[in-house]
């Protein structure tokens, strides 16, 4: 996968502590929750990379991302974002990113501005500070094959000349050539409720 090649050989992100889910089902999306939360420590950062089918009910304000056994008309396979929210609170690490190609609901999301100076000023404060963000697509409906989020990602990732590049950074970098090539309007926020005090996840350089 061009996103695990990039993050082991442009950050340090070791290549054993990368744990890849091909076509996964619900069911070993659930067990790599709980076995994360297990492992890591509040000295760690996870980053948590999703791309796949999604659902959103508009009407209740719910989304859901579905698994590869995954029925239409059948939710029991389904995973609900809520459910999301409360395996990523039961981790208790320094920092968090989720990044989802797939739909989110915005009652668990809160979205914010994006300040560079900030970003780019206070580094250390920023890393010292815990954080459970997300930047997500903005897709509602179902992924296409060639997602165009998915690619700028890995474009702004692998150009990227910083040796410290905030999450906040990568977000605004990717959002305008998205949503002008797309018709997602991607999202950066706190995922609410679960540890974020102000800080931000960064991708340090090797």
């Amino acid at each position: 996968m061009a996103l695990k090649k990039v993050l082991s050989q442009k950050y340090i992100f070791d290549k054993e502590n990368i744990k890849a889910l091909y076509n996964p089902t619900r069911r070993d999306i659930v067990i790599a929750f709980a076995e994360m939360s297990k492992k890591i420590t509040s000295e760690d950062n996870l980053l948590i990379f999703y791309a796949g089918h999604g659902h959103y009910e508009k009407e209740s304000d719910l989304g859901y991302w579905l698994p590869v056994d995954a029925e239409v008309g059948n939710p029991s396979n389904w995973l609900y974002n809520d459910q999301l929210v409360a395996d990523v609170k039961k981790i208790k690490s320094l920092h968090t990113l989720l990044i989802s190609d797939a739909c989110f609901s915005g009652s668990i999301f809160k979205t914010r501005s994006v300040n560079m100076q900030e970003a780019s000023s206070f580094i250390k404060q920023k890393y010292s500070l815990p954080s459970r963000k997300a930047i997500t697509s903005g897709t509602l409906k179902t992924v296409p094959n060639k997602s165009v989020f998915l690619k700028y990602l890995i474009d702004r990732l692998t150009n990227n000349k910083e040796a410290f590049f905030t999450a906040s950074q990568l977000f605004q970098s990717l959002e305008q050539p998205v949503s002008n090539n797309s018709k997602s309007l991607p999202q950066f926020g706190v995922i609410q409720n679960v540890g974020d005090e102000g800080g931000d996840f960064i991708f340090i350089k090797r």
